[in-house]
């Protein structure tokens, strides 16, 4: 792909449109770089954390009949551990590498972001919105604006690359979120993380299906709640989107591009749809855009010039 043919994400270029949300095979370098080589432009690290962290016990995941319930408990390798997995996938990828990063203090998050090898990221993502732990580390840092922009503002302090905040649909102050990291100089918000949290339960032990009991709701059933989220965020701020939620189809991510998403993410439906769910999302938009002649940054927002 010649360089002008690349997708703009602030002052990113992409490759492909299709971006690995954290979470989903964002742990070793050459399931990475698999990804990559499936047709994913970004890569999303699961995140990452100063210290190692073991996570929840098993069960940490059930399928359900419209998507997934999941409470992993934030797992990671470390941060040096996790810059040895960042060095396989730069060498042997043309994605975005997005690091994800996570903590439970704004220290802990600034002490990660310096940490990490700049070499071999291209951007980093900080987590504050993940709904899994806040038994161990409290509300979560997206439950209001001053909170968000604050460790927006403390990373920003600590790394010259990019910053994209990922956001939670659980606060019903999204779009107030969503302009104080902005305003705290955030390059780009990720949208949505996992709606929740949950509960399912087997009916034949009566137990909670997960070992956390609570978790996030990912899949298909989200999908109406990311594009609303998507669609809010747009109108309040200047700055580019990534719309993760419940995308299995292209359908889906067409939609969520329509209502503002810059790129599209994808996590649990790689468990639907494999891994080359990303070749076949983009091959359907490139044939959509050629049907209707449109390019691709028109159909950026379009819903909301209608």
């Amino acid at each position: 792909m010649k360089k002008k043919d690349y997708l703009s994400f602030g002052k990113l270029m992409f490759p492909r449109n299709g971006v690995l949300a954290s979470g989903i095979l964002g742990v070793t370098g050459w399931s990475m770089v698999k990804v990559s080589n499936c047709g994913a432009g970004g890569i999303t690290t699961k995140s990452i954390l100063k210290n190692i962290r073991k996570g929840h016990s098993t069960p940490v995941l059930q399928m359900f009949k419209a998507g997934c319930i999941n409470a992993v408990g934030l797992p990671s390798l470390g941060v040096n551990e996790s810059n040895k997995e960042l060095k396989i996938v730069k060498k042997n990828s043309d994605a975005v590498i997005i690091a994800s990063v996570a903590g439970g203090t704004p220290m802990e998050f600034k002490e990660t972001v310096e940490l990490l090898d700049k070499e071999y990221i291209d951007v980093i993502e900080i987590n504050i919105s993940c709904p899994n732990v806040e038994d161990e580390f409290g509300t979560p840092f997206a439950s209001n604006p001053y909170s968000a922009a604050n460790i927006t503002k403390i990373v920003k302090e600590a790394t010259q690359l990019p910053i994209i905040v990922k956001l939670s649909p659980n606060f019903p102050n999204l779009v107030d979120i969503a302009k104080a990291v902005e305003d705290a100089g955030a390059d780009g918000i990720t949208a949505i993380n996992t709606v929740g949290p949950g509960m399912l339960f087997d009916i034949n032990t009566y137990k909670p299906v997960i070992s956390n009991a609570r978790g996030g709701i990912s899949g298909p059933a989200i999908l109406p709640i990311a594009i609303r989220c998507v669609f809010d965020i747009y109108k309040a701020v200047q700055i580019p989107i990534i719309g993760i939620g419940g995308i299995i189809t292209v359908e889906d991510a067409l939609q969520m591009i329509i209502a503002g998403a810059a790129l599209y993410g994808v996590g649990t439906g790689i468990i639907y749809e494999d891994l080359e769910i990303f070749n076949k999302i983009n091959m359907g938009i490139n044939k959509y855009l050629e049907e209707k002649n449109m390019n691709y940054k028109d159909l950026i927002g379009i819903a909301h010039k209608k």
